[in-house]
């Protein structure tokens, strides 16, 4: 199969890397892969795309809730109230699987609509419904981790478990699902608010032996923190993860607004990874996180939607809001070019996933073609920011998992 078009490639001579550019090619897919990339050449005989046609990889999202697409828009409380009545009865609704199942099968259906193909995702406490979301997701043939969450504490009881109910069905998905497939269970402690010291250090033994991702919250509101030194003895939040184990070069933790040099230092030596959620931080008025400190200390950030806080399930729209959101502070803004890589190879090699994410000879042929309904090439304005920013989700013509159409 040939798909023709404008490629968007990363920019091996970008200083500092992390950027993406655009160049007139070809791409041969074989099976599930892109077998060949033709750059400089537009194949006559393409199967799909055309000289008007931007061809991107599947956009990747580091931080979302499958639970709550349904949630989308309740404005106007900041996170603890937001998740006490908002967030924690939607949740509650998973006990039902079937009704798990359905809900999980919408935000899927969502995430694909606005060219997601690759998730790192969290479900509920609930084992059957994050199973079934597994399965779900594995079928339908998403890219991603999605997790049981962990919590024994600060939440309604129908929300806690036991630790030794957590790890031991956490393990469970660990082995049906396991790390490095494509679809892989990942341990998912919500945030430590929520979690015992006890679950805590069992998550991180869990993960270290099992080689799984790591997912939790750190750091999103000063509320939140001022409770996490209330609950850990004045410990540090960053330190709280660190001292369980948690921190590492597989642990994507949201957010990261409020964080001292200390924090940031000690989440750089270990590798960890930040999940900067701009749209949902504006959405609770969590904050504005400092993207460009963290990258300054080391830290390795990565883009997420959030949803349901975050309103956009568009990751071009959370891309742009990146871009704002550094606009805002007056610091550093990045580029276009650099929240297109962010969407696309940035979060992919972040998350360690090296065939994915990239328009490259052996990647994963996850792939979308767009067709602007406006001018975009030859005007004096970066195309890849005329596209960002008048971006429309109806552009997307056509989608690929593993070299298969979807649409």
């Amino acid at each position: 199969m040939l798909i023709s078009g404008q490629l968007l490639l990363e920019d091996a001579t970008a200083s500092p890397a992390g950027r993406c550019r655009i160049a007139p090619g070809t791409l041969r897919v074989r099976d599930d892969r892109i077998e060949e990339v033709i750059e400089g050449e537009l194949a006559a005989a393409a199967d799909w795309g055309g000289p008007d046609c931007l061809i991107v990889p599947g956009l990747i999202d580091t931080h979302l809730h499958l639970p709550q697409f349904d949630i989308i828009g309740a404005h106007g409380l900041p996170l603890l109230q937001w998740l006490d009545q908002v967030t924690f009865p939607a949740e509650l609704s998973w006990a039902d699987t079937d009704h798990a199942r359905a809900a999980a099968s919408r935000a899927f259906d969502q995430c694909l609509r606005h060219g997601t193909t690759g998730i790192c995702a969290y479900a509920t406490v609930h084992h059957e419904a994050t199973a079934a979301a597994l399965r779900l997701a594995s079928d339908r043939g998403l890219r991603g981790v999605i997790g049981q969450v962990l919590m024994d504490r600060e939440a309604p009881s129908g929300l806690c478990r036991s630790a030794d109910r957590s790890i031991a069905e956490s393990a469970d998905l660990l082995s049906r699902f396991p790390p490095g497939s494509r679809i892989a269970a990942a341990v998912t402690p919500r945030f430590a608010p929520t979690c015992s010291d006890e679950l805590l250090a069992r998550a991180g033994r869990l993960a270290a032996e099992t080689g799984a991702v790591v997912q939790t919250h750190l750091a999103e509101t000063v509320a939140e923190c001022e409770r996490v030194s209330v609950l850990f003895g004045g410990r540090d939040y960053a330190q709280v993860y660190a001292d369980a184990g948690l921190l590492g070069p597989r642990t994507v933790c949201a957010h990261g607004i409020h964080l001292d040099p200390g924090s940031r230092r000690r989440l750089a030596a270990s590798g960890t990874r930040i999940a900067h959620c701009p749209v949902a931080n504006s959405f609770l008025r969590s904050g504005t996180m400092l993207r460009h400190e963290l990258l300054d200390a080391g830290v390795a950030v990565t883009l997420g939607s959030d949803i349901g806080a975050g309103y956009e399930r568009s990751m071009v729209r959370v891309g742009r809001a990146m871009i704002e959101a550094a606009a805002g502070l007056g610091g550093p803004v990045p580029a276009a070019a650099t929240a297109w890589h962010a969407i696309t190879a940035g979060n992919a090699t972040a998350i360690g996933w090296d065939d994915a994410g990239r328009l490259a000879a052996g990647a994963m042929a996850d792939l979308l073609i767009i067709r602007p309904d406006i001018a975009w090439l030859g005007l004096p304005i970066d195309p890849l920011a005329r596209l960002m920013f008048a971006w429309d989700d109806r552009w997307i013509i056509r989608r690929f998992l593993r070299g298969q159409t979807i649409n």
